[in-house]
This record gives C-alpha cells, structure tokens and sequence, in this order.
C-alpha cells in the first residue's frame, strides 16, 4: 500500500471512529491497521476527548520512552484488552486537534517505518519522531582534535556495552555531566583517549573524577589513538557513531546523548575523513595508592575542600600501576551490565 492509500485509509478509519458513541471516560475506540509487525497490527484510535493516537504493539516488558508528554504529542505505554485479547502498545497520540493534518503525515512515516522494521516497531516508531524533531535542530559548531579522540573512546566502551544489552546507553553518563564517563550506581569507568605518540599522561577533570563510587569499584580505560587517513585501517569515526545506533534498541535517546557529547548527525560531513586506530589500550582499577587527587582525600587528611574548576595530570607511563588483565576487563563490562538491569 503507497503512502496516498495509507493516508486516506487513516483518516477514514478515524473519521469513523470519531462518528461512534462515546463508552467512557478512558476508553480507546479503536481500528486495525493492515500493517502488521511482531507483536500483531498497528492501529489508530479516538479517545473520550477527540484526540487521534496511533498505537504500535509491543511485548508487555518493554518500556517507552520518556519525555514526550504535551503540549502536541504524548507517547507512553498502554494496555487494551477485550474479551479475547491483551495487548500492549506504545500509543502515540495529538492532543491539538489543529494538527491533525500534520500528524497524519507523522503516522504515514511511522506506518512505512514499521513495515520496514517489524521485528522492532518501536525502534522505528523512533526513528520517525526523531527525523521530524530533527527539522528543528541547528547545525553545531563541529568537534576539535581532543573532542573527537575523546568521543571516540567512548564510543568504543559504549558499543562494548550496547554488544551485550542494547539498553546499556543509559550506563552513559558522562553527556549529562555525570563525574564519571559510564556509571551503573556503584560501578563505574572513566575514559581517557590521547593521541600522543609517547607517555601515558590522562587529564584529570576536578577533585571528584577519581573519587570511587561509596563501596562499589572505579576504573580508568586508557586508549592510545592514532589518527590515519588510510580508509583500509582503523575505524571511521562515524562508522563508531552508526554502530552504536544500530546496536541501541533506542536510537532517540541514544542521539540526545552524542548532542549532549557536541555530536550530532548534521555534522558528519564535517567527520568523514576522521579515522583512528587503537594502538594501545589500558584499563586501571582505581585503588589506594593510584595517582590522583580527590575530594575525599583531602577531606580525610584535614584539608578544606575550597578550591574550584581543579584540573591535573597523572602520569601512567610507568609499569604501575599495573593494568588490568584481558579477562578482568571483561568482568569489569558485565559488572556494569549486570548492575543496569
């Protein structure tokens, strides 16, 4: 079915729907729609108030986005059932009946979306929002040399993360200005890039990025990177960045974040000839006697914590503190996995 038989196919369903008798307050009255995914047909509805929803059925466990609530569109998650089936959804609805216009032509895109992708509606569901949000972002002012080595680490611990739970960009932290980069409570990794031929020398951002989570574990993962323009060697910056979105099960969320990071998808053009290969790699568990300069300690040595906007270097270039082992790195990952869940 084309997109002019889609669109006249929704309205109409709705217009019928809004000529049938309202049963109740809360009540949906609701078509289905010939588009059918993996948890059964999409389909629009009428609720007591007029608004149109669009409704994309999902397994019971999973959950919706946050964040969409008004004033235009409210996304969350909603259960009907009638004598012989329950099913649950992530409704979509318009609350300004102004543009229901508009909304018909969301609910076209997310109709396609879905037959695209029926084994993850929802992810689609996404997809389209996030493209219409897009219309309204500017262009960002592009990332520097450090900036994009530093991002780059990240999203190497981060589509480590995403390889195991397709959720665990909300492990991501260091976007929203958390002390640490990937934080699950009382697990937590700092990362550290530099593309310094010679020394380990990490820059230390404030007296709180070494400070260990209270009775959990902290390490530091070092990368070493080599900036190459050999399109044979290495991996693309914006290879990393794609990656990660086709590892997420949420590509919205995950988008907001690379913003919060200064990346967004405008720019990668400004990226495609960025590509790093990862020459050496440590990861440290921050233990009494690891270099570095905290809150905490100065607080237990009877010094007054006053001071503001501290920066430092710590110098890894020696063999200790030793690095972690190929294998405790790994338990270090699924610790911050396990914890998430």
């Amino acid at each position: 079915m084309n997109d002019d038989a889609l669109r006249r196919l929704v309205d109409e369903r709705w217009t019928a729907l809004e000529a049938e008798q309202t049963t109740g307050d809360r009540r949906l009255r609701v078509s289905q729609l010939p588009v059918v995914v993996e948890s059964g047909p999409l389909a629009v509805a009428i609720d007591h108030d007029g608004h149109r929803h669009v409704l994309v059925p999902i397994h019971s466990h999973r959950k919706v986005r946050p964040g969409l609530d008004g004033p235009v569109l409210r996304l969350r998650k909603q259960a009907l059932e009638d004598e012989e089936t329950y099913q649950t959804y992530a409704d979509l609805a318009c609350l300004r009946d102004d543009l229901s216009d508009l909304f018909t032509e969301l609910c076209v895109d997310v109709l396609d979306a879905a037959h695209e992708l029926p084994e993850n509606p929802v992810k689609a569901l996404y997809r389209v929002l996030d493209r219409w949000k897009a219309l309204f972002r500017t262009q960002g002012t592009g990332l520097g040399p450090d900036q994009l080595a530093g991002l780059f680490g990240e999203l190497t611990v981060l589509n480590r993360l995403l390889e195991q739970d397709p959720s665990a960009y909300r492990l991501w932290r260091g976007p929203e200005g958390h002390r640490h980069d990937f934080s699950a409570g009382t697990t937590a990794v700092e990362v550290k890039s530099s593309t310094a031929s010679e020394g380990r020398r990490p820059r230390i951002h404030g007296l709180d990025q070494l400070e260990v989570p209270e009775g959990g574990t902290l390490c530091l993962a070092w990368f070493r990177l080599h900036r190459t323009a050999v399109s044979s060697a290495g991996t693309a910056f914006v290879e990393a960045v794609g990656e990660a979105l086709r590892l997420c099960d949420d590509e919205g969320a995950l988008l907001d974040l690379l913003a919060g990071a200064g990346y967004r998808p405008s720019d990668a053009d400004l990226y495609h000839d960025v590509r790093f290969v990862i020459s050496e790699e440590r990861w440290y568990r921050v233990v009494p006697g690891f270099p570095g300069l905290t809150g905490q300690e100065l607080s237990a040595a009877g010094v007054p914590v006053s001071v503001l906007d501290v920066e430092y270097t710590i110098d890894l270039s020696g063999e200790a503190p030793a690095p972690l082992s190929p294998g405790q790195v790994s338990e270090m990952i699924d610790s911050l996995i396990l914890e998430s869940v």
